[in-house]
Parts: C-alpha cells; structure tokens; sequence
C-alpha cells in the first residue's frame, strides 16, 4: 500500500513562523521593484543569484549576509534577488530538493522540509532579502509564494499547462525558460497563457483542495538558459528570440541565465557569459533586463548539491565590475 502521511497545513505553520507588517511590506516594495524593471520603468539591472539548490538553511542564510552587503553597494544600477530553490526537477532520478529530502538521506521528510523552508525564506525576508524560487509542484507554492519576489517556471515545466495555471495567479513576476532542448515556443505560450484568467486546483491556506479562478499575471516574461547543445545568449539568439516573440504577440524584457547550457556547466564561464551579455546592454539592447547567475559560499561542487557554481569571491568581483561599467557609462 502507498504510504500516505498527513502535513501541516500552510496555514498553521505561516501562524508558527509569521511575517509581520513590516516584512510583508518589504516583500511588496521589492515586488513593485521587479515589475517597474520588467516594464522599464526601473532602469537598473536585476542579477538573480545564489546556489543551484538549497540543502543548508545555516550555509544559505551565511551567503545571504554577502549577498546583502554586496546588494548595499551596488543598489544604485543593480537589483540583487537571491535564488533560494528549495525544489528540483530532475530529468531522471536524484535528489528532488530541500523540501523532500531536508536531510539527504532519502528520508524524506517533507514536512520537516516544509517548516524548515518556510523558517529560512522568513529569515532571509528579515534582513530584507528579495528572494527568487522555482515553482516545481503547484501544491506546495501555497506554502512558499508568500516570501517570494520573483518565480520561476523551469525548462522541464515551460509547456506544463498547470504550471501556466499556477503562474497566472501568482502575484510577482514570473520568467518562463526554454527547454532543454532549445524550444522556445513552449516558454513564450507560457508566459502568454499566464497572462490570461485560468481556472486551476490547488490547496488553500486550510490544506483543503480547491478550484481557483485567476486574474492572469501582466509580468510574465522568458529566461533564455542555453540549450544541451549550444548557448543562446549571444547576440543573433537574442534577437532571433525577441523577434520571435513578437511574431506571437509577447513583448516582455528578457532574462537571460549564465548558467546550464549558456556555460556548459563550467561556472567560472559564468563570468565571460555575464560580461558578453552586459556588453549587448550597453551597446542598446534594452530588452534584456538582467541576468541569472548559480554561486556559492565556495566554488564548483564543493557546497553545491546539483550544479556547480561560481564561488563568492568571484561573484562579488564579477559585480563590482559590472557597476563600475554601469556607472562610467
């Protein structure tokens, strides 16, 4: 028989961990923030930063305490949002998260996973951290969104209609990435079926299933992440990718991530894929708004779970330089 375990309810442990006023008010200015960039109203770059996965809340919030004194620095041309994904998908088998497995150990203990996520997002939003995840099962956003700045819809999820669903009654932006493969149309009808009122399933605060009718979400937009083959952050996939956009009606800033396929996987290529795309900005190109980047406390594997990232010291330098550039232009 199936081994069923009843979890708390997102509703008692938002009331055992709560965000007071003033950190709902935090979450709601950094909010108003992403959308004025992805509208271009806010003419700062957003970097969205941080590990590949989480599995160490006490190491997690250690790297929030650079990332913020680094985001004090440069606040005045870049928005940092630190990436803090709890879930992962996987293209096979492997570990699926901090969530479902909080102790590595195939336990999966998920409402320990549940709490303790819920515990470090309400940290991070403390000391005034804006926070990107990924979206991966639509029943647990319930117990997340709440903290959460700016979502992501992954590469095996784009053409998910559910995940579309999901994304169209989330209230922060929303960035839709290729596949792996390259495909770029499943990630641009996504974010243009997010836009649109849908009828979805989903859990309420009370842990009760329900059927929602969404408002559809204005600030969806596509993350270009490279493909198992090639990367797509030079400037003719840029453009190929703008235009293509257009044909179907979308004409939403994009993100692009330095990562995956844009790297190969190499993180210290992170760095000449960051400065190449922050070069396409600077000579123009206005419909990219920022990048993605996966760093660590330490390079490589050495903390990471999943991929390896780019380790702190070169994240801080990398964007050092990147204000420096931003400030002489």
């Amino acid at each position: 028989m199936t081994q069923q375990i009843p979890l708390i309810t997102p509703e008692t442990l938002h009331k055992s961990y709560p965000l007071l006023p003033e950190h709902l008010h935090c979450i709601a200015q950094h909010r108003k923030i992403a959308k004025k960039i992805i509208h271009g109203q806010d003419k700062r770059l957003i970097v969205i930063l941080g590990p590949c996965s989480i599995h160490d809340p006490a190491l997690a919030l250690e790297y929030g305490h650079h990332f913020n004194r680094l985001s004090k620095k440069i606040a005045n041309h870049i928005f940092l949002i630190m990436r803090v994904f709890l879930e992962k998908p996987r293209t096979q088998f492997g570990w699926k998260g901090f969530i479902y497995d909080p102790f590595l150990d195939e336990s999966h203990d998920v409402e320990k996973g549940l709490t303790a996520s819920w515990e470090l997002l309400r940290n991070l939003v403390m000391i005034e951290i804006p926070i990107a995840t990924e979206f991966l099962d639509p029943m647990l956003s319930t117990y997340t969104r709440d903290a959460i700045t700016w979502g992501v819809i992954g590469a095996r999820t784009s053409a998910s209609q559910i995940h579309r669903q999901l994304a169209s009654q989330l209230s922060m932006p929303i960035g839709f990435k290729n596949t792996t493969d390259g495909n770029l149309n499943h990630a641009i009808c996504g974010a243009l079926a997010a836009r649109h009122p849908q009828l979805t399933l989903s859990i309420d605060n009370k842990g009760k299933i329900c059927s929602f009718t969404s408002c559809g979400n204005p600030f969806t937009h596509i993350i270009l992440r490279g493909t198992t083959k090639q990367p797509n952050h030079d400037p003719i996939s840029v453009t190929q990718t703008i235009q293509q956009q257009h044909l179907y009606g979308l004409h939403s800033r994009l993100l692009i991530d330095c990562a995956h396929g844009n790297s190969a996987k190499n993180p210290t290529q992170q760095c000449q894929v960051f400065l190449s795309i922050l070069k396409q900005i600077q000579d123009g190109n206005d419909s990219i708004m920022g990048m993605m980047l996966e760093s660590h406390l330490k390079g490589g594997n050495i903390l990471s779970m999943t991929d390896p990232c780019l380790d702190w010291e070169s994240t801080e330098e990398l964007l050092l330089q990147a204000y420096q550039i931003l400030n002489n232009s």
